[in-house]
């Protein structure tokens, strides 16, 4: 736009010919015009006065007014649209500045610029203020007795050596004041990653390349303890003790660190070293895959979360153990570290550091190399006399405390249904009562589902009940891919099984007897197969398929959980009404 503006700027005369805008008069077109026509003009009357009776050069000066006063209007007309050039360059100008001043936000970025150079001012103030209160406070330095004859000059030297010095320290050591002020620690909240399966994968291959080390030194740790390597563990044995009965023993450990941080550098700079009590073992490493299917990636994921899953579990027992040995859980198990414990402090209290470092470097030595062995070589020795080992398997974690605490309620109720029943009977029989009626009639009476009694949810006689394996029946989703609406097409619900009957509670209904719920009889039973809904999963699918006479296509119960023992139970239940071996398909899809 600026080039389109300076070629319509110099296409006519110079504007240094012509007033500026700023000192022109406000002059509208009207106004132009007005001028325009107020100009003077010669009458016919007055052209008559201008002739010369002399001849023909009257004409000719007629001619030249004429002239003179056309290129009089051609002037102010040039002026009128120079003007308005000059009115648009303006607003355009003025536009653009606006545009650049919004952009660019000098405005601010000054304001910024002088918060910043104050709070410089501020703190230069402060830190002259600080270093000046501390010369004060400063004790002046001792001042030697002057002679009987004092120079000036040499005062003056003193006090200008004196000076220099405060400036340099000063200098050299005033910057990092600023660095001990006290200030609010700020609280930086991490981004949390999207869940990935190439970026989960990546960091279990990362950990495991991580814990690579530190699981090579146990192994060769444990290889050395069961002296997997004869002269390795003896050469170790005699060193170990050795030093121990010199008192060398921390020297030693140390020795043995620096020489494996040599050996590390040594492999850094590229040399081969290698060794090892145990030899290594190299894992294959898989190429990682780019374009992976459906399948594959949900095999990944499977995978990848199994590990973590076993990993976390590992960890946790762990933790849950020191947890439950410090928090008296066990109570024989944690009196025997108190007692340990109260041993320790009792001898580290009464006994020399010299010969108290003696005794737990010998037994550590012993207890390293022979003990562990024997142990390690007879494991009923370890399972009767290795106390370390003993209290280590007998601690509990918290599932295991769990199961401990409801196995325990469940004798104790079962003892209390002992105690009572003798007391039921006797008042049964004194009501005169029948007693034969078992439990089963009576849980079939009472059996109900959430929408109501069972018999009344799916019409059907009180004598037909879940059967007891599937007495909370199994969480599943019908599809019915006979119906062509999507809220028929799939209902979530539960599915029983009862002697007779195949029935599907829908979720959706509201009525105790709901059409949304399904019954199926066990003889209408054509096909029954183990069916995979979505091919792309792997495994064998999650779901049953069963076809009757009144189905056009199959029905599916998808998205079972317990689904080889739903069909176990259907197909069992199949042939007993049967009575023979059923014609019926029975398939368990791996694709």
């Amino acid at each position: 736009m600026l080039k389109r503006l300076d070629k319509i700027r110099f296409r006519g005369q110079k504007r240094d010919e012509f007033l500026d805008l700023a000192e022109s008069p406000n002059a509208s077109d009207s106004e132009c015009n007005d001028d325009l026509l107020i100009k003077p003009r010669v009458s016919i009357k007055d052209a008559e006065e201008l002739r010369d009776p002399a001849g023909p050069g009257s004409l000719t000066m007629a001619a030249a007014i004429q002239d003179y006063q056309r290129t009089e209007a051609d002037r102010l007309n040039e002026v009128k649209g120079h003007l308005e050039i000059a009115l648009l360059e303006k607003h355009f100008l003025q536009e653009e500045l606006r545009k650049l001043r919004e952009e660019t936000n000098v405005e601010t970025l000054k304001q910024e610029l002088d918060k910043e150079r104050s709070k410089r001012v501020d703190l230069e103030q402060k830190m002259n203020e600080i270093l000046k209160t501390r010369l004060e406070d400063s004790p002046p330095p001792p001042s030697k007795p002057h002679g009987p004859t004092v120079n000036g000059t040499g005062e003056k030297q003193k006090e200008s050596m004196r000076s220099k010095l405060w400036k340099w320290l000063y200098e050299r050591f005033g910057v990092y004041i600023e660095d001990f002020r006290f200030q609010p620690e700020e609280n930086t909240i991490e981004t949390e990653e999207p869940l990935s399966a190439k970026r989960l994968t990546e960091n279990m291959r990362r950990l495991k390349r991580g814990a690579k080390p530190v699981t090579n030194f146990m192994r060769n740790l444990s290889a050395l303890s069961s002296w997997h390597s004869v002269y390795t563990s003896a050469i170790a044995f005699i060193i170990y003790m050795n030093a121990v009965w010199h008192g060398w023993a921390i020297p030693m450990f140390l020795f043995l660190a620096i020489l494996r941080l040599s050996l590390n550098y040594l492999i850094a700079k590229g040399w081969r070293i290698q060794w090892s009590i145990v030899p290594e073992v190299s894992e294959p490493m898989e190429p990682p895959k780019e374009d992976l299917t459906v399948s594959e990636k949900f095999q990944l994921v499977l995978d990848v979360a199994q590990k973590a899953q076993n990993l976390f579990g590992k960890m946790s027992d762990v933790l849950e153990k020191i947890k439950n040995l410090f928090m008296w859980v066990q109570p024989e198990i944690t009196q025997k570290l108190y007692i340990g414990l109260w041993m320790a402090f009792i001898a580290s209290c009464l006994l020399p550091y010299k010969l108290l470092g003696f005794l737990i470097g010998l037994y550590a030595g012993i207890k390293f190399f022979i003990i562990d062995f024997i142990f390690k070589s007879c494991p009923k020795l370890r399972d009767k006399y290795d106390t370390p080992y003993i209290i280590w398997n007998s601690l509990p974690t918290d599932p295991q405390l769990k199961e401990r605490n409801s196995a325990t309620l469940n004798r104790r109720l079962s003892g209390y249904e002992k105690q009572i029943q003798p007391m039921v009977a006797r008042g049964s029989l004194a009501a005169g009562m029948p007693s034969g009626i078992g439990r089963e009639e009576e849980s079939g009476r009472a059996y109900s589902t959430k929408r109501g009694p069972f018999h009344e949810v799916f019409n059907l006689s009180e004598n037909e009940r879940p059967l007891p394996v599937c007495e909370n029946g199994w969480r599943c989703c019908l599809i019915n891919r006979d119906r062509k609406i999507p809220t028929d097409y799939i209902r979530n619900g539960v599915l029983y099984v009862t002697e007779n009957y195949l029935c599907f509670e829908s979720s959706s209904s509201r009525s105790t007897s709901s059409k949304k719920n399904k019954v199926i009889k066990l003889q209408d039973i054509t096909d029954i197969q183990k069916y995979k809904v979505l091919s792309v999963l792997p495994g064998s699918g999650m779901g049953i398929s069963i076809a009757t006479p009144s189905t056009q296509k199959p029905l599916v119960f998808g998205a079972m959980i317990h689904r080889d023992e739903a069909f176990d139970t259907i197909f069992t239940q199949y042939t007993k009404i049967i009575g023979t071996t059923p014609l019926v398909t029975v398939t368990n899809p791996e694709t």
